[in-house]
């Protein structure tokens, strides 16, 4: 960031990043972001009154570490908050992976506050932007997961109009529509064709019984791959191997069988770059690259400063020689397109 002074909205917005960034607490996230938001709110003249009258906490979401913030914000100092968050983020997140990561063009896999994430879709689109990103999809929860806040088709009608309105107004970026779907226990999938055939993008994950035997769960997956709609199998181990929600083991299937079906429809193994998640292991990785699978790179964020979480899939693509013209967020948007709707369009990409 350097030297400059920031606005008060500024200052609090980076620091809710970099706490995201860094895995930090929800609860702190969620104090620099309710912060912003008040300060976004507030008449600039009234800001700098209660500054000077000491009364900044008496606005809603206002507390002792945002209050220094905002009062060295507006003294144009640059906040010691700040400071001190921008010294631990100059080491990388994870060693390795850049070259992977300079290739990408965007993220496929993405939460807004529409589902279970943190932060408005904007603030998602403009941190996807400072980050580079061509393209970021949009790809919140479908309503079985009802704990996760999932879209009914209503929602995800009125979610798609958002985004209409959103394209407009950036250039050289485009947030494209999608959707996080479930795959349900039988492998069809929780959402109507008619509003699959909407969007431009589809990831279908498992979410639910994941301790499904493995040939019904092979079935499922296989079923869930065959689907013309189905673009990117999500998170395919379902495993965590650490984090707040503790740990949890691989679902069984045949990872052959599933990779298989993915190479034959052009379905694209994601490699999910979440530290908890860090799914599928490094050896079914190296089993879909013998497959001939494509791949694609996705940080699953909730949060804006989770969307830096793709490094962490870059360096295992890296270091276990994923071939970069096999990873499909790598193409030019015209070219993912093309990809992701071609059994729409009737013909099979490349034909």
């Amino acid at each position: 960031m350097g030297g400059a002074a920031l606005g008060p909205y500024d200052a609090l917005r980076r620091i809710a990043y970099l706490l995201e960034r860094s895995r930090a607490g929800t609860y702190r996230v969620k104090a620099f972001r309710s912060a912003a938001i008040t300060v976004l709110e507030t008449d600039p003249a009234e800001l700098r009154s209660r500054a000077a009258a000491g009364t900044l906490t008496d606005l809603p979401g206002i507390g002792p570490s945002t209050e220094a913030v905002i009062r060295q914000a507006l003294e144009g100092e640059l906040p010691e908050y700040l400071t001190s968050m921008e010294d631990k983020a100059t080491e990388p997140l994870v060693v390795g992976g850049l070259e992977v990561r300079a290739a990408l063009r965007g993220d496929l896999h993405s939460h807004s506050d529409w589902s279970d994430g943190g932060s408005p879709i904007q603030e998602m689109v403009v941190t996807a932007m400072d980050l580079g990103h061509d393209y970021l999809v949009l790809t919140d929860h479908s309503p079985r997961l009802t704990i996760a806040n999932g879209l009914s088709p209503e929602r995800l009608t009125r979610q798609l109009r958002v985004v209409e309105e959103i394209n407009p107004a950036v250039s050289e970026f485009t947030l494209l529509k999608g959707i996080e779907v479930d795959i349900l226990d039988d492998g069809s999938l929780d959402q109507s064709p008619e509003m699959l055939s909407q969007l431009d993008l589809r990831v279908a994950s498992v979410h639910s019984k994941l301790k499904m035997s493995a040939a019904p769960m092979t079935r499922r997956m296989v079923t869930a791959v065959q689907n013309p709609h189905t673009n990117v199998l999500g998170h395919c181990t379902g495993r965590l191997v650490e984090g707040e929600r503790g740990t949890r083991g691989q679902s069984s299937f045949d990872a052959a069988a599933v990779f298989e079906a993915c190479a034959a429809h052009d379905v694209a193994v994601e490699i999910n770059a979440r530290p908890e998640r860090c799914d599928p292991p490094d050896e079914l990785i190296a089993l879909a690259m013998e497959a001939g699978c494509l791949f694609s790179i996705d940080s699953d964020a909730h949060a804006p400063g989770q969307l830096d979480f793709q490094i962490y899939g870059c360096a295992r693509a890296q270091r276990i020689g994923v071939p970069v013209e096999r990873i499909v967020n790598t193409w030019p948007l015209k070219g993912l397109l093309a990809w992701a709707n071609q059994h729409q369009a009737g013909a099979r990409f490349g034909d």
